[in-house]
C-alpha cells in the first residue's frame, strides 16, 4: 500500500521532513578511509591486517589495490596476495577463483609458477581431511576432486617450472598424494570385502594396482585380493595373486600373519 501523507502537513515541513531525512542519510554513508592513499600504503595496511587475522579487511584492501593499480605489477602482487589471503581465511572456492582469474588475465606472468603451487596448495589442504581420516575412520566414501586438481596443478608446475624454487615441495605433495589415491582404494576394497562383496572388493584393489606405483597400500591391495579369490573359492586365482605378493613382498607380516603391524607414525606423515 502507497504511503499517504497527512493533510495536516504544508509544503514547508514536508520540505523540512525531507531535509532532514537526506541529512540523515548522508551522515550514515560510510567514508572510504582510503581515498588518497597511495598504492604502496594500500598494500602494506592490507599485509598488517592479514598478518593480523582479519582476513575479510585485507582482502577489501587487496580490492582496492588492484583497482587502483591497474595494469601494473603491484595490481598482480595484489591478485595473488588476496589469493593467499583468501585460503588462510578459509575461504578455498574464492582463493581458487581469485587463481584462475589470475591465471587467464596473465599467462605469461613471471609468478606463474606461484600461482600454480598456490592453487595446488589450496585443493591439498583442503583435501587433508580426507587423507587424515582414512588412518582413523571407517569411511565407505570420499570425494577425490580435490585432490585430483591439487595434484594436477602441482604437476603442471613441476613440468612447466622445473627450476622453480616451489617445485621440490610441489613433487613431495604429489607423492603423498598419489599415495593417498592408492590408500583411498585399497580402503574402499577393504570395506567391501568386510561386507562379503568379494568381486567388489577384487575390483577396487585392482584399480589400485594398475593406476598407482609403489604406493604403501598396494600391499594390502594384495593381500586384499588373495583373501577375495579365497572367499570366493577360487583357488587357482588365489594362489596365482599369492605367487605374485610374495615375489613382490617377501617379507609381508601380511602372509606371516595376516595384519601389519603398526609403525611409529602413519604412513601419510611427511612433515
Amino acid at each position: 500500500m502507497p504511503l499517504k501523507l497527512s493533510r495536516g502537513l504544508s509544503a514547508p515541513s514536508l520540505a523540512a521532513i525531507a531535509l532532514a531525512v537526506l541529512l540523515q542519510a548522508c551522515s550514515t554513508t560510510p567514508v572510504d578511509e582510503t581515498i588518497g592513499w597511495s598504492p604502496n600504503r594500500l598494500y602494506t595496511e592490507a599485509v598488517d591486517e592479514r598478518d593480523a587475522g582479519n582476513f575479510e579487511r585485507a582482502v577489501t584492501l587487496f580490492e582496492k589495490l588492484e583497482g587502483r593499480a591497474a595494469g601494473t605489477p603491484l595490481a598482480q602482487q595484489a591478485q595473488l596476495d588476496k589469493a593467499f589471503t583468501q585460503y588462510r581465511g578459509d575461504q578455498p572456492a574464492q582463493a581458487l577463483a581469485t587463481l584462475d582469474r589470475f591465471m587467464r588475465l596473465h599467462p605469461a606472468s613471471p609468478a606463474l609458477d606461484y600461482a600454480l603451487y598456490l592453487k595446488g596448495l589450496v585443493n591439498f589442504n583442503d583435501n587433508l581431511g580426507l587423507f587424515g581420516a582414512l588412518a582413523r575412520q571407517d569411511l565407505s566414501e570420499r570425494d577425490q576432486k580435490a585432490a585430483k586438481e591439487s595434484f594436477e596443478a602441482f604437476r603442471e608446475l613441476s613440468t612447466r617450472f622445473p627450476e622453480s624454487r616451489y617445485t621440490p615441495d610441489a613433487v613431495a605433495r604429489m607423492r603423498y598424494i598419489v599415495n593417498s589415491l592408492a590408500q583411498y582404494e585399497v580402503h574402499v576394497a577393504r570395506y567391501y570385502f568386510t561386507r562379503g562383496a568379494y568381486v567388489a572388493a577384487i575390483n577396487r584393489a585392482q584399480s589400485a594396482l594398475t593406476d598407482y606405483t609403489d604406493a604403501p597400500a598396494l600391499e594390502e591391495a594384495l593381500f586384499l585380493i588373495i583373501r577375495s579369490y579365497d572367499a570366493l573359492g577360487l583357488p587357482q586365482l588365489r594362489d596365482d595373486a599369492e605367487r605374485v605378493m610374495r615375489a613382490s613382498y617377501p617379507d609381508s607380516e601380511y602372509l606371516s600373519g595376516g595384519v601389519k603391524k603398526k609403525s611409529g607414525d602413519p604412513w601419510w606423515k611427511v612433515w
